[in-house]
């Protein structure tokens, strides 16, 4: 069984990423800029942009507000990345999506709740 850190990495860090990417696109800051701030390199800014990575799974719509309220904290200067890729993590992990990606890849116990401790 995989554990659900090992699908954050693959599936929901991508995502939020993506989300980040496109927010701060969105909000004039060049493709650099968003590579430079997000710790990532210019091409994989260009891949989530293009859709290429990180546009599997739809997070829900608490995450995506807290991915775009990190986003204006981002232009704004006043952030903590890893603080707020956490928080995001932590809400996708409440919300239940972790354990909705986990019962999609794999035969998962009914009595689970690893994705969300």
């Amino acid at each position: 069984m995989k554990a659900p850190c090992e699908l954050i990495v693959w599936y929901i860090l991508p995502s939020i990423r993506a989300g980040l990417a496109s927010t701060l696109i969105e909000s004039g800051v060049s493709q650099k800029e968003v590579a430079a701030k997000l710790g990532i390199t210019q091409a994989a800014v260009s891949q989530y942009l293009s859709k290429k990575r990180g546009s599997s799974t739809e997070l829900g719509e608490e995450a995506m507000n807290a991915i775009r309220e990190l986003g204006d904290s981002i232009i704004a200067g006043d952030f903590d990345l890893l603080t707020g890729i956490c928080d995001i993590c932590r809400i996708v992990r409440k919300s239940g999506v972790l354990c909705d990606i986990h019962r999609e890849m794999e035969t998962v116990p009914d009595n689970c709740n690893m994705c969300t401790i």
